[in-house]
């Protein structure tokens, strides 16, 4: 299957999307349930209905600022490769209940809130338990709260693929340091002075990019196809991230490095050469680090670089959306 997998390109993605992907959508469960603090948290699932397929269940873990809405073309496709899919959409953002007064505002309690949320979604939603093989694709945040799950919880995942993993945030050429002085400090004086959180500098509300300019992917099909989305359901929007948030981030990227060796799930990691939203040093420590501590994971100690591929692997233009999920299912095929 891996060697064939078929995608959807971009020369056809429009009337796929009418054609195939919105019937198909139209089909999905939608739900939600009540997370950390009765938060509601929105999901979508898309079951195979018969054959051995069944039993192969795919979580889709999604990045920051991202709803399920604008992984319609993947979960057509995964469905198609065989898998029943299951994505959720994390507490404040995407149709997820939001937080703070202001909607737009990048925040969260605790970081773990975000992966207690998913343990309960993989629990009781979608039933991972040792009767079906269950597998985990995770893009950037999503990636650094799937490494929370799995090293806080017992589960039965199969195997982890991780794409552009938020292991660590990009500082943008400030030393790290600095840095996370900045944000430590920052957040400490809006505790003090506020009980509202702060945008962090130079942060503000909901605002996209054109296409000229974005750092997130090259299709420009794909990248049309997301903003409109975002434009015309407002309910998606969100702006930057909070002090808190960032001060959040950086006690995950202690985390995951702290408990290395609770993650006994097959990982693999694929990396984009083009890449300035997280930091690629981190994720290739993160590969070194756990490949010596379990050699199933991240094979030779290094991620699998997608050269020139920006941050958003699995919508980017065919070539290199193409080599992400084919190793994708290659690594779940192999467990």
């Amino acid at each position: 299957m891996a060697a064939s997998i078929k995608l959807t390109k971009e020369a056809e993605l429009n009337r796929v999307y009418r054609d195939k992907i919105q019937p198909f959508w139209q089909q999905g469960l939608f739900s939600d349930f009540s997370g950390v603090d009765n938060a509601r948290i929105n999901f979508a699932a898309f079951e195979q209905q018969n054959g051995q397929t069944s039993n192969n269940k795919l979580i889709l873990v999604p990045g920051r600022s991202e709803g399920y809405l604008k992984y319609q073309e993947l979960c057509y496709d995964l469905f198609h490769a065989g898998y029943s899919v299951y994505i959720i959409d994390h507490r404040g953002q995407g149709i997820s209940q939001r937080l703070l007064n202001n909607p737009h505002k990048g925040y969260v309690k605790s970081f773990d809130d975000y992966s207690r949320d998913l343990h309960q979604f993989i629990d009781t939603i979608v039933r991972a338990d040792s009767r079906s093989k269950n597998y985990i694709l995770a893009h950037s945040m999503g990636a650094a709260i799937a490494t929370r799950y799995l090293q806080q919880y017992e589960n039965n995942i199969s195997a982890a693929v991780f794409a552009s993993p938020m292991i660590a945030i990009n500082s943008g050429g400030i030393p790290d340091w600095f840095a996370a002085c900045l944000i430590k400090t920052g957040n400490r004086l809006n505790q003090w002075l506020s009980k509202t959180p702060w945008y962090f500098i130079g942060q503000g509300g909901f605002a996209q990019k054109d296409f000229n300019n974005n750092p997130l992917m090259h299709s420009q099909v794909r990248y049309q196809k997301f903003t409109e989305l975002y434009q015309t359901t407002t309910e998606l929007q969100l702006g930057g991230v909070t002090f808190h948030w960032l001060n959040e981030a950086i006690n995950t990227h202690k985390a995951i490095f702290r408990d290395l060796n609770r993650l006994k799930t097959p990982i693999n990691v694929l990396q984009a050469g083009a890449e300035i939203i997280v930091d690629n040093r981190a994720q290739d420590e993160f590969c070194y680090r756990l490949n010596q501590i379990f050699p199933a994971s991240c094979p030779g100690g290094k991620a699998i670089t997608v050269d020139r591929a920006r941050h958003e692997l699995l919508f980017e233009k065919d070539e290199y959306r193409q080599q992400a999920l084919t190793r994708a299912i290659q690594w779940f095929e192999a467990y």
